[in-house]
C-alpha cells in the first residue's frame, strides 16, 4: 500500500513568497529579495541580502491588532473598548490607542474576588495572579518592578513553623495538598 505523497504541496506556500522583492532594497536600489526564515518567536520573512539588509516581516501578527470591539466605553477617554491580540495573548484596551493606553486583563475578575494577600518581601505590595507569555500562572508583588517577589504556587496566609518567614505556598503533591515556607532558603512543607 505505498501511495505518493506530492511533495510539492508541502512547499506550496514557501514558493509563493519567491521572489518577492524586499521593500527596504527597493528603496535604496538593490535587488534583494525576501525568504522564508526561521527564529525564535517563530517563521518570519527576511532579505536574502542579510546582513547587509537587515529587513524583516513577521508571517502573523502579535502587534495587539483587533479581534472583536466589546461595545462598552472606555474609563479613561469614552471610545470603544476592544479585544486585541498581542504578544503575550488577549487583553482588552481602548480602540483609540496609541491616543489612550488604557488596557485590562481577561482574568480581572478573579482577580478581585481573590484574598489580599500583603507581598512577605516589601510589606507596601500585595500579591497578584499573573500570566507568563506562555500562559503558565504565578503570583507577584503589584509592587513591581520596586518588589521582585514572586512564587509560583497559590500563595496561603501563614508563618512557617521553622524560619518564621510570613507566607506559605500550597503544594500539591500525590499524598495531598500541604503547605510550604514561600522563602526559597527554607521550603519546609508542613500540614495544612
Amino acid at each position: 500500500m505505498s501511495s505518493k505523497i506530492d511533495q510539492q504541496l508541502f512547499s506550496a506556500h514557501e514558493h509563493a513568497l519567491e521572489h518577492q522583492a524586499c521593500p527596504k532594497c527597493q528603496e535604496q536600489g538593490r535587488d534583494g529579495e525576501l525568504q522564508l526564515r526561521h527564529g525564535k518567536h517563530g517563521p518570519f520573512l527576511g532579505c536574502h541580502l542579510y546582513p547587509a539588509c537587515d529587513y524583516i516581516k513577521p508571517l502573523h501578527q502579535n502587534d495587539g491588532h483587533v479581534i472583536k470591539e466589546l461595545g462598552v466605553p472606555c474609563p479613561d477617554c469614552s471610545h470603544e473598548l476592544v479585544l486585541r491580540q498581542g504578544r503575550y495573548g488577549m487583553f482588552i484596551g481602548c480602540s483609540h490607542y496609541p491616543q489612550c493606553n488604557h488596557i485590562e486583563s481577561l482574568d480581572q475578575p478573579e482577580e478581585e474576588q481573590a484574598d489580599h494577600i500583603a507581598c512577605p518581601e516589601c510589606g507596601k505590595g500585595e500579591l497578584v495572579e499573573r500570566k507568563t507569555r506562555f500562559g503558565k500562572l504565578f503570583y507577584a508583588c503589584d509592587n513591581y518592578p520596586k518588589c521582585k517577589f514572586a512564587v509560583n504556587q497559590p500563595p496561603v496566609m501563614g508563618k512557617c513553623e521553622k524560619c518564621g518567614f510570613g507566607l506559605l505556598v500550597e503544594k500539591k503533591l500525590a499524598s495531598g495538598t500541604k503547605l510550604q515556607c514561600a522563602d526559597r532558603k527554607c521550603h519546609h512543607t508542613q500540614q495544612s
